[in-house]
């Protein structure tokens, strides 16, 4: 009881602390930001360990320095450029249907609802639908307007039939368009949804696959350099205190595991977009309603190499695009093999 009794103002000062921090701090009073935070926190310092030890036991990195300023620069320049990927990716929205449906309702409003004159009311020629929305125009809290327009909008998307019961997200309680999945960590429906990432705290989807996509690419990079700049180290200072051997072989045995996934992890996400697919599609093929009847090697929004790169890199994060499920005919004609003409008229890239 005694010793209860001390070390109360201890833990009495204790909670005042965390009140003023959560006070000072509002990110710190919900348990998911927090947590979210200390593993940014601990990404960063796991980089900073690594790189850090590098320089602090190569002397030969060091008169690089000043011979070759030029090749340590460039490698910093990667290691500020990957960290500032990873945050930029992590703060990045995967874009989620609500927003897509307030724009589309705000979009229908302010055009005097010319939209629902149209059998698809803001699509384009291949069928898709692009919604440009302006940064200041979207809010927090659901816009109370009438959802007709979006449920007509995302219907058209599907079969002629289909039933909106069938497509509205039991959580969200929203329409869902094809591809569009809702993430229980978020607690919201994606568009494009291909997984929740733990890393970076944040789901990977339409808005920020890129975004992703090029993090793994430098991630791979400064990795790579990195494990060469260690195995350069042990060549040449191989005779020198254990103990800054056995340092550096433990750092480089766990970096060349991260490496290894790294490399997989790349590869893995240049085939899916090649091939216009997500991780979520490849993964839970048989369990999604529309793509159980195509066969595996049909890539039913596949619109080419080529033209799926461009959608990939060159579309603004800021336009949301909604892809209609293809037709009997496009799906007959995607799962005809290739034959010679076909390759010499580059079929697989238009």
């Amino acid at each position: 009881m005694k010793i209860m009794g001390w070390c109360r103002p201890f833990r009495d000062r204790w909670d005042q602390t965390s009140e003023r921090c959560c006070y000072s701090f509002p990110c710190l009073s919900d348990p998911a930001r927090r947590s979210s935070l200390g593993l940014k926190v601990a990404m960063v310092l796991l980089h900073l360990v690594y790189v850090g030890v590098l320089f602090l036991l190569d002397r030969d990195l060091i008169v690089k320095i000043k011979t070759e300023t030029w090749y340590v620069a460039i490698y910093l320049l990667l290691f500020v450029a990957t960290l500032a990927q990873y945050f930029f990716t992590s703060g990045s929205s995967p874009g989620y249907v609500i927003d897509a449906m307030r724009a589309a309702n705000e979009t229908d409003a302010r055009f005097g609802k010319k939209s629902l004159t149209s059998k698809q009311p803001a699509s384009s020629k291949n069928g898709n639908l692009v919604v440009t929305v302006e940064g200041s125009q979207l809010g927090r809290s659901l816009l109370e307007s009438n959802s007709t327009t979006w449920t007509k909008l995302v219907m058209d998307m599907y079969p002629p039939g289909s039933s909106v019961r069938n497509w509205t997200c039991t959580y969200c309680n929203v329409v869902q368009p094809p591809r569009a999945k809702h993430c229980h960590d978020c607690d919201k429906c994606v568009l494009q949804f291909d997984h929740h990432c733990v890393w970076l705290g944040t789901c990977i989807g339409q808005g920020n696959h890129c975004r992703f996509w090029w993090y793994i690419c430098e991630e791979t990079a400064l990795c790579l350099w990195t494990c060469i700049l260690y195995i350069m180290y042990l060549k040449t200072n191989i005779s020198r205190a254990w103990w800054m051997d056995a340092i550096m072989i433990v750092l480089l045995v766990t970096l060349s595991i991260s490496l290894i996934f790294l490399l997989l992890l790349l590869l893995f996400h240049s085939y899916l977009v090649m091939t216009n697919q997500t991780t979520y599609e490849l993964v839970r093929r048989r369990r999604i309603p529309y793509l159980r009847g195509i066969p595996e090697r049909v890539y039913p929004f596949s619109k080419g190499v080529c033209r799926n790169l461009y959608n990939f890199c060159c579309v603004w994060s800021s336009i949301y695009t909604l892809e209609s499920l293809p037709t009997a005919q496009e799906l007959e004609a995607k799962s005809k093999p290739y034959t010679c003409l076909d390759v010499l008229s580059c079929r697989c890239c238009c």
